[in-house]
């Protein structure tokens, strides 16, 4: 039987996108393929390993009377393996909601029939300093809008305009009206940051209809 590691399991309110202040149970998987992000806010450095049966018996004990899981990471499709175990284990009980860097596609095409919402995270390369993956975030949309998918892209204030320009034009090599939401780096946030976003989401309302500026709202209300 496979085992997962995973870093902490809670329950909250969804603070990001498109479900913000949904309550769900987060389960926050260790380990993630990049490395680096400027604006990463999730350092883990310890886990608790489960084996899917442990793991399945775990959420419906203690949270039986909530539908909602976010598989968070880190990234959770780098253990796609235990995931291709566990996922259908519990389909029937939680709805399935996914947070991911979009940069795994094959692992996601791998366990995609347990996945109910697909919050895909657009790395930005003037946002992270790393290079650039829109070849993997494309391929990895394709995939994901055989479900409910929204896009996000984290604007921090060395991003550039020609950043989103290319997220807009991959999301508009498809005929879907996928949400898209700029959200501001909660590191960086002051007015002048702010601006820069509601520039950024002008411009792509010319291109897009649903642009949304969402910042992280758990961590303005306090809550994990």
């Amino acid at each position: 039987m496979m085992k997962a590691r995973i870093s902490e399991i809670f329950l909250s309110i969804q603070g990001e996108g498109v479900y913000v202040g949904e309550e769900q149970i987060f389960i926050r998987f260790y380990g993630c393929n990049l490395n680096g992000c400027r604006f990463c806010d999730t350092q883990l450095y310890s886990f608790r390993e489960y084996n899917s049966l442990e793991l399945s018996e775990y959420l419906t004990t203690r949270f039986n009377d909530v539908y909602s899981i976010s598989l968070t990471g880190g990234e959770p499709l780098v253990q796609k393996d235990f995931l291709k175990e566990f996922l259908p284990s519990i389909k029937r009980n939680f709805k399935i909601y996914l947070e991911t860097n979009a940069t795994l596609p094959t692992a996601l095409e791998e366990i995609i029939d347990y996945i109910d919402v697909i919050a895909m995270d657009f790395k930005l390369p003037s946002s992270t300093g790393l290079g650039n993956f829109w070849l993997k975030h494309k391929e990895f949309l394709r995939i994901a809008l055989q479900r409910e998918v929204f896009v996000k892209v984290v604007i921090c204030k060395d991003t550039e305009l020609i950043d989103v320009k290319k997220a807009i034009e991959l999301l508009s090599d498809y005929k879907y009206n996928i949400t898209f939401i700029l959200q501001p780096n909660s590191f960086e946030i002051d007015r002048s940051l702010m601006v820069k976003i509601q520039d950024f989401q002008k411009y792509s309302l010319g291109f897009i209809s649903d642009v949304r500026l969402i910042p992280q709202m758990h961590k303005l209300v306090g809550i994990r």
